[in-house]
């Protein structure tokens, strides 16, 4: 049986940019390879919508949200992070590992927080140096109105606004310098479709004087040396070489179709799913779902563990489970990468036959059925 992966990250990845990662290997200081990184942050301004410089890191995301810590803020800032999952969570566990002083908005997982609670407590802590946020909590399923926070942010506060759009940018639509995000930083293996290893940092000018002042402690992950480098269409260290050939070909398919062509796809292939899984009973836990993803609850009377395991070994379908306290309430499926209608099928006649498999009651074909409807009557 062909494994089908249907994770929030890694995801699937376009038989051109596997071919594009095949190429001979190359000199990073070569002039084909500084050719090639020209072209790279170039492309990265249009996918992150803005026009400042992007910086492009050899680690995870979660990598390029410690980077964004350690060379935005000075020891002893205060802080405030919005903590609705695992990933909101991270910005204040990264706080904290550098002696930050981090006020945490806790948000119940699954919901979305209101940005005027974002507005008190910037206007109870008017010396906040910089809000933490997260665009798509990849834990819980929910996107959050960052637009609508950074502005009330912007009101009341002199505070960066830095967004973790690791699930969002190139997902769900994101335009960083219309909404005033002073930082935002992404990874490779969500919306840009190609393996972990790469995190991508787009910074305007104000977060640049930040950068300036900024005394925390960083070596590998210092901006300043990674802009110094960009001025000479380079890395200072040495580069995921590969990722690059593969980051170049995702991002001129990614705008050659157009931004706004993902952005409605993962939308119209959310919806069926959501769709089709109501149509047999499940719940959806997410309250202002992410077009990222769809997170679904576990039926009761259903092992949740033993589902998302029978879904692999049985029907070669991963999907990924819940986290913390979630594990064996939920399992979330992905629709960002490289899937269509037919994966969202795919997806539904696999999760209907592992349901029944375990007990689960239901009109077998109806989830198919709805994905499949919603496809034809245009809705995907």
């Amino acid at each position: 049986m062909r494994p089908r992966l249907f994770t929030p990250g890694p995801t699937q990845i376009p038989e051109q940019v596997i071919n594009a990662m095949s190429r001979p290997m190359q000199h990073h200081r070569s002039p084909e390879f500084k050719a090639l990184f020209r072209e790279v942050t170039a492309q990265l301004k249009a996918f992150f919508q803005t026009e400042h410089d992007v910086l492009i890191l050899t680690s995870s995301g979660t990598g390029g949200m410690d980077a964004c810590v350690v060379n935005l803020l000075r020891r002893g800032a205060k802080i405030l992070t919005v903590e609705g999952g695992k990933f909101g969570q991270r910005w204040g566990e990264i706080g904290r590992a550098y002696g930050l002083n981090v006020i945490s908005l806790k948000v119940e997982w699954g919901e979305a927080i209101d940005p005027n609670e974002v507005e008190a407590a910037v206007q109870e802590n008017p010396d906040v140096a910089a809000v933490f946020l997260t665009h798509s909590e990849t834990s819980t399923g929910v996107a959050f109105d960052v637009r609508a926070i950074a502005e009330k942010v912007r009101q009341h506060s002199d505070a960066l606004v830095v967004v973790d759009g690791i699930t969002s940018v190139g997902v769900l639509p994101f335009y960083k310098d219309e909404w005033h995000i002073d930082v935002c930083v992404s990874g490779s293996q969500k919306g840009v479709m190609i393996p972990p290893g790469l995190a991508f940092v787009a910074l305007n000018d104000r977060a640049w004087q930040r950068a300036e002042q900024s005394d925390l402690p960083r070596y590998y992950l210092d901006f300043l040396h990674a802009r110094k480098a960009l001025k000479n269409d380079n890395t200072p260290w040495t580069p995921a070489i590969t990722l690059m050939l593969g980051l170049h070909a995702s991002l001129s398919m990614i705008l050659d179709k157009g931004l706004e062509y993902f952005w409605d796809k993962y939308e119209r292939l959310a919806y069926a799913t959501r769709e089709g899984a109501r149509a047999i009973g499940l719940e959806l836990f997410a309250k202002q779902p992410s077009s990222a993803l769809t997170a679904i609850k576990v039926p009761q009377g259903i092992d949740g563990k033993q589902l998302v395991e029978l879904l692999r070994t049985r029907y070669g379908v991963t999907v990924a489970g819940g986290q913390e306290h979630l594990k064996g309430k939920i399992f979330r499926v992905a629709h960002m990468g490289y899937y269509d209608h037919l994966d969202m099928v795919a997806f539904a006649s696999a999760m209907e036959m592992a349901l029944h498999d375990l007990g689960w009651q239901f009109e077998p074909g109806r989830a198919v059925a709805t994905v499949q409807s919603a496809y034809m009557n245009g809705k995907i």
